[in-house]
């Protein structure tokens, strides 16, 4: 519990990069990812606002990174590509000095797998993870998975998620059965 009693919450924002979110991006969302950047940005303000936890979760890859052998070269460390995409960005800097904002590099689809993530937010008294971003069938869902597996509560947002698949709503419904998550629509 923190010191008000209650315990904290934590949103993590996945793969928000311009590379899945432009439309010039490497692997990009395209569209439904930039309609989601306003709603994940005051999502993330009213966290702060609330005294609450948000992460960023960024692909961060090396060029000859053998992820490359299935999807495109994509958010590869040190390009603009990698990058924290427009609005998300400019909030992230006005924001960073604030010690419950984290940026977590990640090399795998899960944002708790061989990362600190975990223990981090258990030391930050995190009862419960929050999951916005993309790809909703692919890396929001292995992050839910891997909150899961940590021992954490599990939400996501819906307005704050998009894919480039069909399979977008049927993951989330996966993650309702699979993992208990709470759907905020």
């Amino acid at each position: 519990m923190t010191e008000t009693g209650k315990s904290r919450e934590a949103l993590i924002i996945v793969d928000m990069s311009y590379d899945f979110v432009a439309d010039e991006g490497a692997l990009t969302v395209g569209k439904p990812a930039q309609e989601i950047v306003p709603y994940i940005k005051d999502l993330a303000s009213a966290f702060l606002e609330e005294g609450n936890v948000v992460v960023v979760a960024m692909d961060a890859h090396q060029p000859d990174d053998p992820h490359f052998q299935q999807w495109p070269p994509h958010n590869i460390v040190g390009t603009e590509g990698q990058k924290l995409y427009g609005e998300l960005s400019d909030w992230y800097q006005a924001n960073a000095e604030n010690e419950t904002l984290l940026y977590v590099p990640k090399t795998n689809y899960n944002a708790f797998f061989k990362t600190d993530l975990a223990e981090t937010l258990k030391q930050l008294e995190v009862e419960k993870v929050h999951v916005t971003g993309v790809c909703t069938d692919i890396c929001d869902f292995l992050t839910v998975a891997g909150a899961d597996a940590e021992g954490f509560k599990t939400a996501i947002h819906k307005r704050g998620a998009a894919t480039f698949t069909d399979l977008g709503e049927t993951m989330i419904q996966h993650m309702k059965v699979c993992f208990h998550t709470e759907i905020i629509d």
